[in-house]
């Protein structure tokens, strides 16, 4: 399909990678040919990048299939889920990144004068997970949590 008909939420295939279209703009600068700027976000990685495109480029439109699947269980080979219609079973690997940053919902007031870290209170995050985090981390705050262990490593 041609750049120009490029819309926002359409997935592209570029190379190996899949991209979603965030943001699209038609741009005539001067006296210069149109250019197509968009922005675009990995599919499969949280990678966001920015292309230009002229109206006569040419992009390949991801041919992918949405299906509503139920989740079975988790091994080495990776998480397993099976088609409801089919009753397929389908093994998906997810690579997370060593840390995330979350913000903390709850918690219960820090102590004066514990700049040690030594000490810990537990600390309810937006996602539910409640990590030990040190006395003087207070609630609102963003912290990094470690995605293979589930433990504070430090303010984001």
């Amino acid at each position: 399909m041609k750049a120009s008909e490029l819309k926002k939420g359409m997935i592209i295939k570029e190379g190996a990678e899949f991209y979603i279209v965030v943001d699209m703009d038609h741009k005539t600068p001067g006296n210069l040919r149109a250019i197509y700027q968009a922005t675009l976000k990995g599919l499969l990685n949280p990678r966001i990048v920015n292309r230009r495109f002229s109206p006569s480029d040419t992009v390949e439109k991801a041919d992918l299939e949405a299906k509503k699947m139920q989740y079975l269980y988790e091994d080495h080979a990776g998480f397993h889920f099976m088609d409801m219609e089919t009753y397929e079973h389908h093994p998906v690997t997810i690579e997370l990144p060593v840390s995330v940053a979350l913000k903390i919902v709850e918690s219960a007031p820090g102590a004066k004068g514990d700049t040690s870290g030594r000490a810990l209170k537990p600390a309810k995050l937006e996602t539910g997970l409640t990590v030990n985090v040190p006395l003087f981390i207070d609630e609102g705050e963003t912290i990094l949590v470690d995605t293979r262990t589930g433990e504070y490593l430090g303010r984001a």
